[in-house]
C-alpha cells in the first residue's frame, strides 16, 4: 500500500511559528536590557568645550530632582528621574549634556549615565527659562542609595 505524504501539519507548522516569534521576542528583550540607552543623537560622543562653553556650566542650574519608579506592561520596574533645569545665563542653549551620578550607601558610584534636557528635538532653553525634564532608566543597581542622583553638566552648545 502507498503512502501518502500530506506535508507538514498544520499543528507542527504553529509550533514552528510560536518557537520563532517565541526566539525573536527573547532577542529583542535581551538586547534592550543589555544596549546602553542613548538619550540624544551622538550621545556617549565627548566633545572638547570652549572656554567660553566651560565658563557657561555653572550658569545651568539643576533643581527639584525627584526619583520614582513604576511596572511597565511586561512587568518590569522602570526608575524615573524628574527635575528641572534653569539657565542663569544670557545665551540661549541648544544643547545640553548632564552627567547622572548614582551612588550607594558608602558614596561610591553604582551608576553613571548622561540624560539630554535639550536637545535638537526640543525648543531651546533661553535665558531666564526654568524646564521640567525626566530622564528613564530600566535598570538602577539594587545597591543605590535610592536617592536622587549628582547632576553635572558636562556639555553645552549655544
Amino acid at each position: 500500500m502507498p503512502v501518502k505524504d500530506r506535508g507538514v501539519s498544520t499543528f507542527a507548522l504553529v509550533v514552528i511559528v510560536a518557537v520563532v516569534m517565541g526566539a525573536l521576542l527573547v532577542a529583542f528583550i535581551l538586547f534592550r536590557h543589555t544596549a546602553t540607552p542613548l538619550r540624544g543623537p551622538s550621545a556617549g560622543v565627548h566633545r572638547t568645550l570652549t572656554e567660553e562653553q566651560k565658563a557657561y556650566l555653572p550658569l545651568l542650574e539643576f533643581t527639584d530632582a525627584r526619583m520614582s519608579a513604576a511596572e511597565n506592561f511586561l512587568g518590569d520596574t522602570v526608575t524615573y528621574l524628574d527635575g528641572r533645569v534653569t539657565n542663569k545665563g544670557t545665551r540661549v542653549v541648544r544643547r545640553l549634556d548632564v552627567e547622572l551620578r548614582f551612588v550607594d550607601m558608602l558614596d561610591q558610584v553604582v551608576l553613571r549615565e548622561t540624560a539630554h534636557p535639550v536637545t535638537q528635538q526640543t525648543s531651546p532653553l533661553k535665558p531666564g527659562e526654568t524646564r521640567s525634564f525626566r530622564v528613564t532608566f530600566e535598570h538602577v543597581p539594587a545597591d543605590w542609595n535610592q536617592a536622587p542622583p549628582a547632576m553635572t553638566p558636562t556639555s553645552v552648545e549655544f
